[in-house]
């Protein structure tokens, strides 16, 4: 698949049919950011044609870490480089953020990196259960409006699912700049009955130039940190 350049980025629909949808992918590429997707996602990125093995994708055993919604790959780029016993899977809809987080992989030399461009949901539906360390969800869309409420990624749902993918103990760490998004997700999360509350500290996350400029306009950062307090499900 070969990307067309542009100048605008498009917004695509957020539902499909029935299927609400928990964000607006942009696909308008310029043309050095199609460079860099023709180039680089034949190294870095992923083929969820097929069912996934984290030991052939990165050639070895370790660790591995989901980043729903990695953006411009600012902090996914800085947190692998200074942790690099731990395999890295960033999910993004957002096509010339996957482009920009190709350019900070090479540009680093990363190879605990992969990149997937796909709906987070779906990413976590095809992963076996039991198969991750940790899922990081760091701003995500706030869908401030109360009619776009059902858009939020932050739900029941979303929260039985994490729980079903993490290994015993692993980690949810969510980072949001909107306090009552904050409070939803600490809501979500104790009802699920599946985690329980280990923190509220940043506990490494880097500040990006998103949340500084979040901080000038005078929003704080909230981090939620959830472990998971028994056993993955596997369902049939």
């Amino acid at each position: 698949m070969r990307y067309a350049p542009a100048r605008v980025w498009q917004p695509v629909g957020v539902e499909r049919g029935d299927v609400v949808r928990t964000y607006k992918a942009r696909r308008r590429v310029t043309p050095g950011q199609a460079e860099a997707l023709d180039r680089l996602l034949p190294a870095y990125g992923l083929d969820l044609r097929r069912p996934f093995d984290a030991i052939e994708v990165f050639g070895r055993a370790a660790p591995l870490v989901l980043e729903i919604g990695s953006g411009m790959g600012e902090a996914t780029a800085a947190m692998a480089a200074a942790d690099p016993a731990r395999d890295v899977v960033a999910v993004e809809v957002h096509t010339p953020g996957v482009a920009t987080l190709l350019r900070r992989i090479e540009a680093a030399g990363l190879g605990n990196v992969r990149v997937v461009e796909a709906d987070a949901l779906d990413v976590l539906a095809d992963l076996p259960a039991g198969g991750l360390h940790e899922v990081r969800v760091f701003f995500p869309d706030p869908w401030p409006k109360v009619r776009h409420a059902k858009r939020r990624l932050l739900s029941p749902g979303f929260a039985e699912l994490v729980a079903d993918r993490l290994r015993p103990g692993g980690r949810l760490h969510v980072a949001t700049d909107w306090a009552d998004y904050a409070d939803l997700t600490r809501a979500v999360v104790e009802a699920s009955g599946r985690f329980q509350v280990a923190g509220t500290h940043r506990d490494g996350r880097p500040v990006t130039r998103f949340e500084a400029r979040g901080h000038a306009e005078g929003r704080q950062s909230y981090d939620l940190i959830a472990v998971t307090t028994g056993p993955a499900i596997i369902r049939g």
